[in-house]
């Protein structure tokens, strides 16, 4: 009998009644059972993940940075609020800590009281990191503590880089304030380099007047020496001139002692004799006029009396017999009468020859006359007036002692600046030698102040000066500067696609495992019958391939209609895990053809070794050494690659040499099942006493 045919028949037998038709159900759902819900139930865990209680504390207090409030710990729990990132309970710590423990809350997070201040510190004198505080249990859930580092981990980024952002951003714009004081430095520097070239020449011109100061102070010392000479003399003299004022003043006080009274008692006497003084001298005044029209006819009539006299005198006492007894009045009156012609004659010549005397006596009369009257008029103050010069000659007398000793002090004062004068001629020397030395040094002050100009302006061009854009343009590289350019070549949409060539293969194993428990490997009618070894084990797995197949199309039936998963090469995948599930069914038909009973163990032995070295979750890379020794050798290491290319994209290499490896696995074992069909046809006493029997 043929083995298509023998397997028909076996597979006939499902069909006799309920229960074995309950049984071929069964092992056609049983892949579809392991498979689809252990994919459904990871489908998409990190698209659930708003589900997961966090506990959020925020006990920041803010800061304040360049008069602006900094809230970070508020940004952070509005973006956390914001996102679908975990389900987020704002409690206080005590009941963040509690939660945690009792587990309510799978996790926490913190923003500490001084979190803000931290991150403002990055742009003080002692910068600090500010650090979000994570409390997780792993005796809640591992893999939520894991996942949680992934999540927090990016939540540090955006903070960081936020933090950095701010501190980069007032680099740059204190890059464009050095930038602004450097061009004006070098704007100061050109203004200092003229204002040197000015000072220069000043210096030159100081040098120069230092020069003629010298030759002035020489001038100087001269003319003081001649100065304290004449203050030498004018001191001298000041002296002689006191010495005589206070003689003034002690001759006056002594007059003043003895005339005081003597006008105070006669001041009435006096002035009656200014008055009369002055009258007469106004009488005089007016009898000039008389006196130089009188004069001549006085003369005349003074001679006529005078020849008159001399004639009665003749006639009476010389030619006279007898004398006249009046002869000596008569001689004394000629006599007289002749003085009065000779006065008369005298007072006529003196009229006649003196007119002008008499005008300039007129003139002294009207003085006198004058004077005169003011005594009178001041002879009842004349005490007083005494009084009045004695004090203003005591007066005198003090000034005049005042100025001698000004003129001592103007002595000595001329002496010390003829000595400073003569310093001063001495230091302007030295001035004018210094002056020479700092017109030298200006010149190199000159030279270096242009040079540093164009050292600030070369300076200016080379430090930045960003605007507003550019600013953030390098802000926001400077403070990210390293991104992840993440591009996946093949992107698995979900966690559950992920894992689909994982637990696809893993319930197609179990399909085959199971169904060898319902079928014999070998079919016990061909092995009584001494059919070929080769025909037995196709006809006892062409069965179980064949109802492989069903499951297959049933399990990844569901998976994209009912599950969503979406496959780049639908039909190649469907295709491969035809010959998969081929080759699961005769290695698991030759374990349980060979061992038997002990046959059903090994292979779940063995599909323990597929799924610990397969790299279905981590790269096996990361698995111990004994695990990367027999990864190339398992069957599933090469389905779980293949169905990554046929379900996500890729290059089709790993799938031709999972169909090589499968392929030569599927003959290797059905090559083995027919050495055990062999042996199966000879029966022994361990075939009729088993030691194990299941």
């Amino acid at each position: 009998m043929r083995s298509p045919r023998l397997a028909a028949l076996e597979l006939r037998r499902f069909g006799r009644g309920r229960l074995p038709r309950a049984a071929l159900a069964s092992l056609l759902l049983l892949p579809l059972l392991y498979g689809a819900l252990y994919l459904w139930s990871f489908w998409d865990p990190y698209g659930r993940l708003d589900r997961i209680p966090v506990a959020l504390v925020n006990d920041d207090k803010g800061a304040n940075v360049a008069g602006k409030k900094l809230a970070a710990g508020a940004d952070i729990v509005k973006g956390l609020r914001d996102s679908d990132t975990f389900e987020w309970h704002e409690v206080t710590t005590a009941e963040a800590r509690e939660g945690v423990e009792d587990g309510t809350y799978y996790l926490s997070l913190t923003m500490p009281a001084d979190f803000s201040e931290r991150i403002a510190s990055s742009s003080g004198d002692s910068p600090e990191t500010g650090a979000l505080q994570v409390r997780t249990n792993d005796a809640n859930n591992y893999i939520v503590g894991q996942i949680s580092r992934t999540v927090f981990g990016e939540v540090r980024t955006a903070a960081s880089t936020k933090a950095s952002r701010s501190f980069l951003d007032r680099i740059f714009v204190s890059f464009s304030d050095i930038h602004g004081q450097t061009v004006k430095a070098a704007k100061g520097a050109d203004t200092l380099t003229g204002g040197i070239g000015k000072a220069e020449q000043g210096s030159k011109d100081l040098a120069d007047g230092l020069k003629d100061a010298k030759a002035g102070s020489g001038k100087l010392v001269r003319g003081l020496k001649k100065l304290d000479t004449g203050a030498g003399d004018l001191a001298d003299g000041s002296r002689q001139v006191a010495a005589g004022t206070q003689t003034l003043a002690d001759r006056v006080n002594g007059v003043s002692d003895r005339l005081g009274p003597f006008l105070k008692d006669n001041e009435k006497t006096i002035g009656d004799a200014a008055q009369l003084v002055a009258d007469s001298a106004g009488t005089v005044r007016r009898n000039l006029g008389t006196l130089v029209k009188a004069a001549p006819v006085a003369a005349k009539g003074a001679h006529t009396a005078s020849d008159t006299l001399n004639g009665v005198y003749r006639a009476r006492c010389e030619t006279a017999v007898l004398p006249d007894a009046a002869c000596a009045d008569l001689k004394k009156a000629r006599k007289a009468a002749a003085d009065v012609a000779t006065v008369a004659d005298d007072v006529n010549t003196l009229i006649a020859d003196q007119n002008g005397d008499l005008d300039r006596l007129d003139q002294h009369l009207a003085t006198l006359q004058k004077q005169a009257q003011a005594l009178a008029d001041r002879a009842p103050r004349l005490s007083e007036d005494l009084d009045d010069a004695v004090r203003k000659v005591d007066k005198l007398n003090a000034g005049a002692a005042q100025v001698a000793a000004g003129a001592r002090k103007l002595h000595t004062g001329l002496s010390t600046a003829r000595t400073g004068a003569t310093t001063l001629h001495t230091g302007v020397g030295d001035l004018k030698t210094g002056a020479d030395d700092l017109s030298g040094g200006m010149f190199k002050l000159a030279d270096g102040s242009g040079k540093l100009a164009g050292g600030l302006h070369d300076g200016a061009g080379q430090i930045p000066d960003y605007d507003r854009q550019d600013r953030d343009a390098r802000t926001e590289v400077m403070s990210d500067p390293v991104q992840l350019a993440s591009r996946d070549l093949h992107k698995a949409p979900n966690y559950g696609t992920g894992f689909a060539p994982y637990f696809i293969p893993l319930s197609l194993w179990v399909g085959a495992m199971v169904a060898y428990m319902l079928i014999p490997p070998l079919n016990r009618r061909a092995l009584a019958a001494g059919a070929p070894a080769w025909r037995i084990a196709l006809a006892g797995w062409l069965p179980v391939a064949a109802l492989g197949v069903l499951q297959t199309v049933a399990l990844m039936s569901v998976l994209h209609w009912a599950i969503g998963l979406e496959m780049v090469r639908a039909a190649g995948t469907v295709s491969f895990l035809f010959l998969v599930t081929a080759c699961f069914a005769a290695i698991v038909q030759w374990l349980n053809a060979r061992f038997g009973a002990a046959g059903r163990i090994l292979v779940l032995a063995f599909l323990m070794l597929q799924l610990t070295s397969a790299g279905g979750t981590y790269p096996v890379q990361t698995s111990p050494g004994f695990f990367n020794a027999i990864h190339p050798f398992m069957p599933m290491s090469y389905v779980v690659e293949a169905l990554r290319r046929l379900i996500t994209g890729g290059g089709l290499g790993p799938v031709w040499q999972a169909c090589a490896v499968l392929a030569a696995f599927t003959a290797g074992a059905l090559a083995l099942t027919a050495v055990s069909a062999r042996r199966g046809q000879v029966w022994t006493l361990d075939r009729l006493h088993p030691e194990l029997s299941l």
